[in-house]
Protein backbone atom coordinates (compact mmCIF):
# COMPACT_ATOMS: atom_id res chain seq x y z
CA UNK A 1 0.00 0.00 0.00
CA UNK A 2 1.61 3.62 -1.17
CA UNK A 3 0.28 5.90 1.82
CA UNK A 4 2.09 9.18 1.96
CA UNK A 5 2.90 9.65 6.53
CA UNK A 6 1.17 13.57 5.76
CA UNK A 7 -2.25 11.26 5.14
CA UNK A 8 -4.71 10.55 7.74
CA UNK A 9 -6.68 8.18 7.75
CA UNK A 10 -9.20 7.35 10.45
CA UNK A 11 -9.83 3.77 12.16
CA UNK A 12 -12.72 1.69 10.54
CA UNK A 13 -11.90 2.97 6.76
CA UNK A 14 -11.77 0.37 4.40
CA UNK A 15 -8.37 0.93 2.07
CA UNK A 16 -7.17 -1.98 -0.37
CA UNK A 17 -3.18 -2.67 -0.47
CA UNK A 18 -3.57 -1.72 -4.54
CA UNK A 19 -5.03 1.89 -3.66
CA UNK A 20 -2.56 5.02 -3.36
CA UNK A 21 -2.95 8.10 -1.03
CA UNK A 22 -0.80 10.99 -1.45
CA UNK A 23 -0.03 14.10 0.67
CA UNK A 24 -2.31 15.55 3.10
CA UNK A 25 -5.42 13.42 1.82
CA UNK A 26 -8.13 12.55 4.83
CA UNK A 27 -10.56 9.57 4.63
CA UNK A 28 -13.12 9.27 7.27
CA UNK A 29 -14.09 6.48 9.51
CA UNK A 30 -16.59 5.57 6.93
CA UNK A 31 -14.66 5.33 4.37
CA UNK A 32 -14.93 2.14 1.89
CA UNK A 33 -12.83 2.20 -0.82
CA UNK A 34 -12.45 -0.18 -4.06
CA UNK A 35 -9.00 -1.86 -5.34
CA UNK A 36 -6.59 0.58 -7.43
CA UNK A 37 -8.55 3.67 -6.42
CA UNK A 38 -5.87 7.05 -6.35
CA UNK A 39 -6.13 9.90 -3.82
CA UNK A 40 -3.39 12.25 -5.48
CA UNK A 41 -3.10 15.23 -2.90
CA UNK A 42 -5.56 17.35 -0.06
CA UNK A 43 -8.41 14.92 -1.31
CA UNK A 44 -11.16 14.71 1.68
CA UNK A 45 -13.42 11.71 1.40
CA UNK A 46 -15.92 11.42 4.49
CA UNK A 47 -19.55 9.94 5.67
CA UNK A 48 -20.76 6.70 4.77
CA UNK A 49 -19.06 6.68 1.17
CA UNK A 50 -18.25 3.62 -1.04
CA UNK A 51 -15.79 4.03 -3.75
CA UNK A 52 -15.77 1.34 -6.39
CA UNK A 53 -12.71 0.33 -8.30
CA UNK A 54 -9.87 2.33 -10.06
CA UNK A 55 -11.54 6.22 -9.52
CA UNK A 56 -9.38 8.69 -9.38
CA UNK A 57 -9.31 11.86 -7.21
CA UNK A 58 -7.05 14.97 -8.04
CA UNK A 59 -6.45 18.07 -5.59
CA UNK A 60 -9.05 19.49 -3.15
CA UNK A 61 -11.74 17.05 -4.09
CA UNK A 62 -14.36 16.87 -1.02
CA UNK A 63 -16.61 13.95 -1.34
CA UNK A 64 -19.15 12.69 1.29
CA UNK A 65 -19.48 15.70 3.36
CA UNK A 66 -22.78 16.45 4.62
CA UNK A 67 -25.44 17.97 2.33
CA UNK A 68 -25.69 21.97 2.30
CA UNK A 69 -29.14 21.24 3.42
CA UNK A 70 -30.38 23.49 6.39
CA UNK A 71 -32.60 20.68 7.45
CA UNK A 72 -29.51 18.03 8.09
CA UNK A 73 -28.86 17.11 10.71
CA UNK A 74 -25.92 14.93 11.13
CA UNK A 75 -28.17 11.62 9.98
CA UNK A 76 -25.90 8.89 8.69
CA UNK A 77 -26.74 9.37 5.10
CA UNK A 78 -24.47 7.96 2.01
CA UNK A 79 -22.50 8.64 -1.28
CA UNK A 80 -22.07 5.78 -3.55
CA UNK A 81 -19.30 6.03 -6.21
CA UNK A 82 -19.06 3.25 -9.20
CA UNK A 83 -16.11 2.09 -10.86
CA UNK A 84 -13.24 4.08 -12.96
CA UNK A 85 -14.55 7.79 -12.39
CA UNK A 86 -12.02 10.73 -12.43
CA UNK A 87 -13.06 13.39 -9.84
CA UNK A 88 -11.09 16.64 -10.79
CA UNK A 89 -9.91 19.58 -8.54
CA UNK A 90 -11.91 21.07 -6.29
CA UNK A 91 -15.45 18.98 -7.39
CA UNK A 92 -17.81 18.40 -4.02
CA UNK A 93 -19.98 15.68 -3.63
CA UNK A 94 -22.55 15.87 -1.20
CA UNK A 95 -24.27 13.09 1.31
CA UNK A 96 -28.17 12.47 0.66
CA UNK A 97 -30.71 13.88 3.54
CA UNK A 98 -33.23 11.49 5.22
CA UNK A 99 -36.21 13.65 2.97
CA UNK A 100 -34.53 12.49 -0.27
CA UNK A 101 -33.85 8.82 -0.12
CA UNK A 102 -30.28 9.43 1.52
CA UNK A 103 -28.49 8.01 -0.89
CA UNK A 104 -26.39 10.55 -3.63
CA UNK A 105 -24.95 8.68 -6.43
CA UNK A 106 -22.86 8.14 -9.23
CA UNK A 107 -22.51 5.48 -12.22
CA UNK A 108 -19.43 4.28 -13.37
CA UNK A 109 -16.80 5.80 -15.80
CA UNK A 110 -17.66 9.53 -15.88
CA UNK A 111 -15.44 13.00 -15.78
CA UNK A 112 -16.08 15.18 -12.96
CA UNK A 113 -14.59 18.68 -13.59
CA UNK A 114 -12.79 21.23 -12.07
CA UNK A 115 -15.44 22.54 -9.39
CA UNK A 116 -18.08 21.08 -10.13
CA UNK A 117 -20.91 20.47 -7.44
CA UNK A 118 -22.84 17.15 -6.69
CA UNK A 119 -26.02 18.52 -4.67
CA UNK A 120 -27.64 15.47 -1.91
CA UNK A 121 -29.95 13.17 -3.28
CA UNK A 122 -28.82 13.73 -6.75
CA UNK A 123 -28.04 10.84 -8.96
CA UNK A 124 -25.31 10.38 -11.71
CA UNK A 125 -25.68 7.64 -14.49
CA UNK A 126 -22.76 5.75 -16.23
CA UNK A 127 -20.60 7.61 -19.11
CA UNK A 128 -21.67 11.05 -18.39
CA UNK A 129 -19.01 14.18 -18.03
CA UNK A 130 -19.80 17.51 -16.05
CA UNK A 131 -17.78 20.13 -17.57
CA UNK A 132 -16.27 22.87 -15.06
CA UNK A 133 -18.50 24.45 -12.36
CA UNK A 134 -21.47 22.42 -13.72
CA UNK A 135 -23.75 22.53 -10.56
CA UNK A 136 -26.56 20.05 -9.76
CA UNK A 137 -28.57 21.33 -6.82
CA UNK A 138 -30.48 18.42 -4.39
CA UNK A 139 -32.61 15.58 -6.21
CA UNK A 140 -31.27 16.47 -9.53
CA UNK A 141 -30.96 12.82 -12.41
CA UNK A 142 -28.46 13.08 -14.52
CA UNK A 143 -29.47 9.97 -17.16
CA UNK A 144 -26.49 7.83 -18.71
CA UNK A 145 -24.30 9.40 -21.03
CA UNK A 146 -25.24 12.87 -20.64
CA UNK A 147 -22.77 15.89 -21.20
CA UNK A 148 -23.48 19.26 -19.01
CA UNK A 149 -21.32 21.66 -20.12
CA UNK A 150 -19.43 24.50 -18.37
CA UNK A 151 -21.32 26.84 -15.63
CA UNK A 152 -24.71 25.18 -16.09
CA UNK A 153 -26.84 25.15 -13.25
CA UNK A 154 -29.81 22.57 -12.64
CA UNK A 155 -32.44 23.13 -10.74
CA UNK A 156 -33.88 20.38 -7.87
CA UNK A 157 -36.15 17.74 -9.29
CA UNK A 158 -34.58 18.30 -13.01
CA UNK A 159 -34.07 14.92 -14.93
CA UNK A 160 -32.10 14.67 -17.52
CA UNK A 161 -32.68 12.19 -19.85
CA UNK A 162 -30.24 9.88 -21.49
CA UNK A 163 -27.73 11.03 -24.42
CA UNK A 164 -28.47 14.77 -23.96
CA UNK A 165 -25.97 17.36 -24.33
CA UNK A 166 -26.37 20.91 -22.02
CA UNK A 167 -24.56 23.54 -23.71
CA UNK A 168 -22.06 25.86 -21.30
CA UNK A 169 -23.91 28.57 -19.60
CA UNK A 170 -27.37 27.09 -19.30
CA UNK A 171 -29.54 27.54 -17.29
CA UNK A 172 -32.00 24.58 -16.41
CA UNK A 173 -35.19 24.88 -14.48
CA UNK A 174 -36.81 22.48 -16.25
CA UNK A 175 -36.53 18.62 -17.30
CA UNK A 176 -33.78 17.88 -20.34
CA UNK A 177 -35.06 16.04 -23.36
CA UNK A 178 -33.16 12.29 -23.85
CA UNK A 179 -31.06 12.58 -27.44
CA UNK A 180 -31.72 16.47 -27.27
CA UNK A 181 -29.23 19.09 -28.06
CA UNK A 182 -30.24 21.85 -25.29
CA UNK A 183 -28.33 25.31 -25.04
CA UNK A 184 -28.97 28.46 -23.94
CA UNK A 185 -29.78 32.47 -25.81
CA UNK A 186 -31.55 34.72 -23.62
CA UNK A 187 -33.34 31.33 -21.85
CA UNK A 188 -33.15 27.50 -22.28
CA UNK A 189 -34.25 25.88 -25.70
CA UNK A 190 -33.94 22.85 -26.91
CA UNK A 191 -32.67 23.26 -30.37
CA UNK A 192 -33.51 19.31 -31.51
CA UNK A 193 -31.65 16.05 -31.64
CA UNK A 194 -28.28 15.73 -30.39
CA UNK A 195 -27.48 13.92 -33.95
CA UNK A 196 -23.73 14.13 -33.79
CA UNK A 197 -23.37 12.35 -30.08
CA UNK A 198 -25.62 10.13 -31.16
CA UNK A 199 -23.85 9.28 -34.52
CA UNK A 200 -20.40 8.92 -32.17
CA UNK A 201 -22.57 6.40 -29.95
CA UNK A 202 -23.01 4.09 -32.83
CA UNK A 203 -27.01 5.10 -33.60
CA UNK A 204 -27.35 3.92 -37.05
CA UNK A 205 -29.75 6.13 -39.42
CA UNK A 206 -32.78 4.24 -38.70
CA UNK A 207 -32.88 5.01 -35.19
CA UNK A 208 -31.59 8.70 -36.01
CA UNK A 209 -34.40 9.15 -38.63
CA UNK A 210 -37.36 7.80 -35.95
CA UNK A 211 -35.86 10.53 -33.34
CA UNK A 212 -35.46 13.30 -35.61
CA UNK A 213 -39.17 12.81 -36.61
CA UNK A 214 -40.31 12.92 -33.38
CA UNK A 215 -37.90 15.60 -32.64
CA UNK A 216 -39.91 17.68 -35.14
CA UNK A 217 -43.21 17.08 -33.87
CA UNK A 218 -42.61 18.07 -30.45
CA UNK A 219 -40.50 21.14 -30.89
CA UNK A 220 -41.22 22.17 -34.76
CA UNK A 221 -45.17 22.04 -34.73
CA UNK A 222 -47.72 23.99 -33.36
CA UNK A 223 -49.08 21.28 -31.21
CA UNK A 224 -48.82 21.61 -27.44
CA UNK A 225 -46.41 18.94 -25.50
CA UNK A 226 -49.35 16.86 -24.78
CA UNK A 227 -50.80 16.68 -28.44
CA UNK A 228 -47.61 16.32 -29.75
CA UNK A 229 -47.24 12.66 -27.79
CA UNK A 230 -50.83 12.05 -28.78
CA UNK A 231 -49.98 12.40 -32.20
CA UNK A 232 -47.00 10.51 -32.06
CA UNK A 233 -48.84 7.40 -30.53
CA UNK A 234 -51.67 7.81 -33.10
CA UNK A 235 -48.81 7.09 -35.60
CA UNK A 236 -47.65 3.88 -34.21
CA UNK A 237 -44.67 1.95 -34.92
CA UNK A 238 -42.40 4.05 -32.40
CA UNK A 239 -39.25 2.33 -31.83
CA UNK A 240 -37.66 1.77 -28.29
CA UNK A 241 -35.60 5.41 -28.63
CA UNK A 242 -39.17 7.15 -29.46
CA UNK A 243 -41.14 5.40 -26.65
CA UNK A 244 -38.37 5.98 -23.95
CA UNK A 245 -38.54 9.77 -25.42
CA UNK A 246 -42.10 9.44 -25.03
CA UNK A 247 -42.34 8.15 -21.41
CA UNK A 248 -39.66 10.36 -20.30
CA UNK A 249 -42.47 13.48 -21.69
CA UNK A 250 -45.50 12.22 -19.86
CA UNK A 251 -43.60 11.25 -16.46
CA UNK A 252 -42.04 14.97 -16.64
CA UNK A 253 -43.20 17.04 -13.40
CA UNK A 254 -41.21 19.81 -13.95
CA UNK A 255 -41.96 20.38 -17.71
CA UNK A 256 -39.75 20.07 -20.55
CA UNK A 257 -37.44 22.33 -21.95
CA UNK A 258 -38.77 23.07 -25.43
Amino acid sequence: MSIHPTAVIAQGAVIPKSCTLGPWCTVGAHVVLGEECELISHVVLDGHLTVGARNRFYPFACVGAAPQDLKYKGEATRVTLGDENTIRECVTISRGTTGGGGMTRVGSHCLIMAYAHVGHDSTIGDHCILANNATLAGHVTIEDYVTVGAFSPIHQFCRVGRHAYIGGGTVVTQDVLPFSLTSATREARAFGMNKIGLERRGFDRERLRALHHAFRVILAGKMNTAQAVAKLREEGGATADVAYLLEFVEGSKRGIIR
